[in-house]
């Protein structure tokens, strides 16, 4: 399995600090949000769910053109610049199979398992790339919320969205038989129960609340409906059961991957992966601030299938 060192993906388009007074511009609900941090410079309140949200609408708009983005309150609320370093981690995947060239345009589909309301993968990915994305989630209410935001972007011709009518599934009946995806996505539920997760928030919360000791801080900042923040067995049984199901759309899928939030839980979901017959598993680290984390991606095709699977992409519609 090969790894490469973490860090902000250079064409990430998050870079450095962030420009509050463009911010601003763009998005002028944003203002009423700008503290001064200890150092003197602007921030955001993170510890505000409002403040997330709003901040997340202004970097969508800057840099990736939206005209509108909300979600329902409670709803999770995912950190923009990480989202976008997947994306492109999977991009130099592709780009690593295709003489370093990546591939582009509507030709290129992928599935974004558990799109959420925010459906912030999907709107990324076809602004960088222009791929095709098939957003899929088992919560009506948030699919609700995502295709509105595809309505008022008009991006519906782009992005599908599908439920899964099955929640102890995830590719078994969202992936339909012949269709083909170049590239698979998951950000799994963390953790194993509900009182795991509100420990999970408070310790968050109080982190965010070092400045004022006093201060009343609610469960959660970014977010989060049950199935976003947890399942039975939390993301190692949520990740083993994606692996398993990958196996049963072995031909179907170019690249499967999922994050990994726990490093504990790569060598479990590498001995299965192995177990099932993937090829070429690969660990990609990623890093935002002080946070780490990574991405693993597999696939099942010979390299004369990928080979001609590959062909592709230098013409036609689909994978």
């Amino acid at each position: 399995m090969s790894t490469a060192a973490p860090a902000l993906h250079p064409r990430n388009r998050h870079q450095g600090r962030y420009d509050f007074p463009a911010l601003i511009k763009i998005c002028p609900e944003l203002a009423r949000f700008v503290i001064t941090n200890p150092y003197g410079k602007p921030s955001i309140d993170f510890a505000n769910p409002e403040a997330v949200k709003v901040f997340n609408r202004a970097l969508l708009r800057q840099h990736y053109g939206l005209r509108h983005w909300d979600i329902p309150a409670g709803y999770l609320c995912p950190p923009i610049p990480g989202r976008a370093d997947y994306l492109h981690g999977l991009a130099d995947l592709l780009a690593g199979d295709n003489g370093n060239r990546i591939p582009e345009g509507p030709r290129i589909r992928v599935l974004d398992v558990g799109s959420g309301a925010n459906c912030v993968y999907p709107l990324i990915g076809l602004h960088e790339y222009g791929w095709r994305f098939v957003g899929a989630d088992i919560d009506a209410t948030a699919l609700k919320a995502a295709a509105e935001i595809l309505r008022a972007n008009r991006l519906q011709e782009r992005i599908e969205l599908r439920q899964q009518a099955d929640p102890a599934h995830i590719f078994q009946g969202v992936i339909q038989p012949d269709e083909r995806f170049d590239l698979t996505l998951c950000n799994p539920p963390f953790h194993a129960s509900a009182d795991e997760a509100l420990s999970g928030s408070r310790r968050k919360w109080r982190n965010l609340g070092k400045l004022d000791p006093k201060r009343a801080l609610p469960v959660l900042n970014f977010g989060g409906q049950s199935n976003e923040l947890h399942c039975p067995g939390g993301e190692a049984a949520f990740i083993d059961t994606l692996a398993h199901e990958s196996a049963q759309f072995a031909t179907q899928v170019y690249r499967f991957s999922t994050l990994v939030s726990k490093a504990g839980n790569l060598p479990g979901l590498e001995s299965r992966l192995q177990a099932l017959g993937a090829r070429d598993i690969r660990i990609t680290p990623m890093a935002q601030g002080q946070k780490q984390s990574r991405f693993v991606s597999w696939t099942f095709l010979t390299p004369k299938q990928r080979e001609a699977w590959r062909k592709g992409w230098q013409g036609g519609e689909g994978g």
